[in-house]
């Protein structure tokens, strides 16, 4: 505007060239834009609002201002509106010469010619104005539909990745991981509610999740459902509550007048500094679960958008923690039942006995593995304290499993008793003919052994095998010995047929190894391998090593890392003479 009224002045031939910007305008309140640079336009202002003000047409006056009546002196004024796009009034571009004088046709002329272009010029900045600011409101709405996208990449990665976990720490850790990408969030706390407290689900250190949960050294203990904390508010009111500021973080409310706000989120976020932290309720089937809490070191706008998505997200979170405590509970109740019925081993003379069980590394699975060890009944005129022993496996990783295992290992039990001074072999054709009569629909392997006591300190050792991993004999001085034969395995679609039975003398400081296929089976291995590598080690044992740290070294140098399948070892040492 400046150069327009520069401009004036040189066409013209006048002292001052003003462009005036009308008041009511967008530009109310700007300052006119004069040359020379600093001139002071005071004279020609009161001129530009009449012009305005009465016909908004071009005003040419050779003279203003009267030294008598109001002792303004006397001057030139030209002056010619600005005109918009809508033939709305912008301005005046104005010419002013200190000494009254005669405007010429051509003076006129050249003025609205300038005064044109003047028009021009503002036209073209307004639709540049209006053309930068669509463009900025375009990219802002890229930018709100890019992360639009972004949050429905976020729940449809939340809806695949939450449907399959197997716990409450596969959960946590997909959460962590989803959020962490997506939402970064500066910390993240899980609570569920359990006997009427709220407890933190934290991560462990070598996750790798810092961010998750209360990080170490902090508050993870169990805080009550009906304190002031916004996380416990969240829960018992049912609804998400945002909390924004320093009381995203702090110290605890202990001194907080009965129903006053609580300052801190949660508790994970105890002196932690942020300013934006979400409550969001973990909505289930019964009733309220937990919630999950996010925390952001910087503000953080939770409009509607972003609380729908939040939202939907904890709402996918429930089910996975729903349906994550409910097998908890299941497999609890599996391994409680699993391991009340492994057998506490009897003190027999003459013989050190150990057994060692590892159930599958996935919580999900429970299986029908057991070892079992007995005194047996007395024939007439048999030896007495002869033991019986069985290592056996029941097809299946459930509870199902484990229930079948435990009753065939009862009527296993119960058949050596029906049948006193029989061979192993017998217990196992009585347990399949109960079975089948009894519809009981259980299948897999099993070694069923008897050991008497013979002379010398010897042991005589029957066995048959229903289609089990074979025992292992090493003798005092390392020598290993596969015990190979073995029969068909338990089916409850097989006719029940005659069984062998096998027999050796165990020497004093034999040590006899039973064992299931989850010692040596392993995804993309060979067994045979695993065998001869178990084989291999139980000869290396140092001679009169205990038999409970063999069997965990045993474990560690041959069984799977990720074991898909329980496994038991059980070891028999005759003592040395």
């Amino acid at each position: 505007m400046n150069r327009f009224a520069r401009l004036a002045t040189r066409l013209l031939a006048v002292p001052l060239g003003l462009v005036w910007l009308e008041p009511a305008g967008d530009a109310a309140g700007a300052v006119p834009e004069c040359w020379p640079a600093g001139s002071e336009p005071d004279p020609a202002v009161p001129a530009c609002c009449r012009l305005v003000a009465q016909d908004a047409r071009p005003r040419f006056l050779s003279h203003v201002g009267d030294d008598t009546a109001d002792g303004a002196a006397a001057f030139a004024f030209g002056g010619v509106p600005l005109v918009g796009g809508s033939g709305e009034i912008l301005g005046v571009l104005a010419v002013v010469d200190r000494a009254p004088r005669a405007w010429s046709e051509d003076d006129v002329r050249d003025l609205s010619d300038l005064a044109a272009a003047c028009s021009a010029q503002m036209r073209m900045r307004t639709r540049s104005e209006t053309v930068r600011q669509a463009r900025e409101a375009a990219e802002g709405e890229a930018t709100r539909v890019h992360e639009l996208l972004n949050r429905s990449e976020l729940l449809l990665r939340a809806s695949e990745d939450l449907a399959d976990t197997s716990g409450l720490d596969d959960v946590r850790r997909r959460v962590g991981d989803l959020v962490g990408g997506d939402l970064e969030p500066a910390g993240i706390d899980l609570v569920l509610v359990r006997q009427g407290m709220l407890h933190h689900v934290t991560g462990h250190p070598a996750d790798g999740d810092g961010a998750f949960g209360a990080p170490a050294g902090r508050l993870t203990e169990p805080f009550g459902l009906g304190s002031g904390w916004p996380v416990a508010r969240a829960v018992r009111e049912h609804r998400t509550i945002v909390v924004h500021g320093p009381s995203a973080a702090g110290t605890a409310p202990a001194a907080a007048a009965p129903g006053a706000p609580a300052t801190p989120a949660t508790p994970a976020f105890d002196g932690l500094e942020l300013a934006t932290a979400v409550c969001l309720p973990l909505r289930g089937t019964r009733g309220t679960l937990g919630a999950l809490v996010l925390g952001w070191d910087a503000p953080y706008e939770v409009g509607v958008e972003e609380r729908a998505v939040l939202t939907t997200l904890a709402g996918y979170t429930a089910q996975a923690v729903e349906r994550a405590l409910h097998l908890d509970e299941r497999v609890t109740v599996a391994r409680q039942l699993q391991r009340a019925m492994l057998t506490e081993l009897p003190e027999v003379p003459g013989l050190e006995l150990s057994a060692l069980y590892r159930p599958a590394a996935r919580d999900d699975m429970v299986g029908g593995d057991w070892y079992d060890a007995y005194p047996l009944p007395a024939a007439p005129g048999a030896t007495a304290g002869a033991l019986a022993l069985t290592v056996g496996d029941i097809t299946g990783h459930d509870m199902r499993a484990a229930a079948l295992m435990g009753q065939v290992r009862s009527m296993l039990r119960q058949a050596d008793h029906d049948h006193p001074g029989e061979g192993p072999e017998q217990a196992l054709c009585a347990l399949e003919r109960a079975c089948r009569r009894l519809n009981l629909p259980a299948s897999g392997t099993a070694v069923h052994a008897h050991l008497t006591p013979a002379a010398d300190g010897h042991w005589r050792l029957r066995w048959s095998n229903a289609g089990h991993p074979a025992p292992l004999v090493v003798t005092a001085d390392g020598a290993v010995e596969t015990l190979v034969r073995h029969d068909v395995l338990l089916h409850h679609a097989l006719r029940p047929g005659p069984r062998t039975c096998d027999s050796r003398t165990l020497p004093p400081g034999c040590i006899l190894l039973l064992y299931t296929d989850g010692l040596v089976e392993e995804r993309g291995g060979d067994i045979e391998d695993n065998v001869d590598l178990l084989a291999r080690h139980l000869a290396a044992a140092p001679p009169g090593v205990a038999l409970a740290p063999l069997l965990r070294s045993l474990l560690d140098a041959v069984g799977p890392r990720d074991a898909r399948d329980d496994a038991v070892l059980f070891a028999v040492r005759v003592a040395a003479s």
